[in-house]
């Protein structure tokens, strides 16, 4: 067993009061293994931007193997950690997210995805599990053109498979918080409301508690942690790609007063130089809602912007609805 080391996360004052939220039972599940697979997945995407995908082919032990090394590496004391780097923007951070003033009760590693990792810190668990995570991506991506009817197949698989895809990965740790007040319905914000600005996001944790999505009407819930699934998110581009029938999910993570969080994200980010547009077999002769951009141009938007900005503001061509 892992010992985590002492948070050297100073006092964090970042309260919100959440009315009690219950685990959401209706959370979309996908058997990727299955036929009628697309039809859900598609269903899922429209409806809530996000599923948990089960049957995902991803070995048990690759996922073992890198939450061990990662719980290790966290539990390490602070200058340890910091040697890998501050995040700038791959490398070790403390509270603080992005360049805005966004801040957490989360530490984190922001790693690239497309060269073999030489660290002595993850060595081959963090290859083996980024090369499985990435081939189920691009099987989610193959299934969801085949729901939506687009030819080619991997039309949107391509954009991971590229060797310049701008990929990258996340391994979080939000640190038990002893400020959580469950009682007096007060949490803190472990990481805060946000969407992914990719394509979409592979989304694998520990089973403890704390990821949230907001649902169309606007309300929160609580998805209940399950270490054995992946949990898709809809990201912004894919919104774009399919001129708003699909909506990036919000989401969010509250800490935990007694137990740790450990999370990995796959961010499945096309080229930098890519175009980011409607694809035109969804648009059957209807108007764009966005206009035309580089995966460059929004990644920079999205970096200079606030965790909570609506970043696809800048980039409508008309409401979007």
């Amino acid at each position: 067993m892992v010992v985590f080391s002492e948070p050297a996360i100073e006092q964090f004052p970042s309260f919100i009061n959440c009315r009690p939220t219950t685990l959401f039972p209706q959370i979309p599940i996908v058997d990727l293994s299955k036929p009628e697979s697309k039809h859900l997945i598609i269903k899922a995407c429209e409806e809530f931007g996000f599923f948990k995908a089960i049957n995902h082919g991803v070995p048990v032990e690759f996922i073992s193997k890198l939450e061990s090394e990662a719980a290790r590496f966290f539990s390490l004391p602070l200058p340890e950690k910091e040697k890998a780097g501050p995040p700038k923007p791959f490398g070790y951070g403390n509270k603080s997210i992005g360049q805005s003033g966004d801040v957490g009760w989360v530490e984190y590693l922001l790693l690239k995805t497309n060269q073999e990792s030489d660290s002595h810190t993850f060595g081959s668990a963090l290859n083996d599990y980024m090369s499985a995570v990435k081939k189920m991506a691009c099987e989610v991506l193959e299934i969801m053109a085949d729901g939506l009817k687009i030819q080619p197949r991997n039309v949107l698989s391509k954009l991971l498979m590229d060797e310049q895809s701008d990929s990258v990965f996340r391994l979080n740790h939000y640190p038990p918080c002893p400020q959580v007040q469950p009682l007096n319905g007060s949490d803190v914000i472990g990481f805060g409301e946000h969407t992914d600005p990719q394509i979409i996001s592979v989304l694998r944790s520990n089973n403890t508690s704390g990821l949230q999505i907001s649902l169309r009407d606007g309300s929160w819930v609580s998805v209940p942690p399950d270490q054995n699934s992946f949990f898709i998110n809809v990201g912004d581009s894919l919104q774009v790609m399919t001129n708003g029938r699909f909506k990036s999910v919000k989401h969010r993570v509250l800490t935990n007063s007694s137990k740790s969080r450990l999370s990995m994200i796959y961010f499945c980010g096309p080229p930098l130089s890519e175009k980011i547009a409607p694809l035109p077999s969804l648009i059957r002769g209807e108007e764009s809602l966005y206009k035309e951009f580089t995966w460059f141009e929004y990644k920079k938007s999205a970096f200079n912007s606030k965790l909570a900005d609506n970043r696809l503001m800048h980039f409508q061509r008309i409401a979007a609805l």
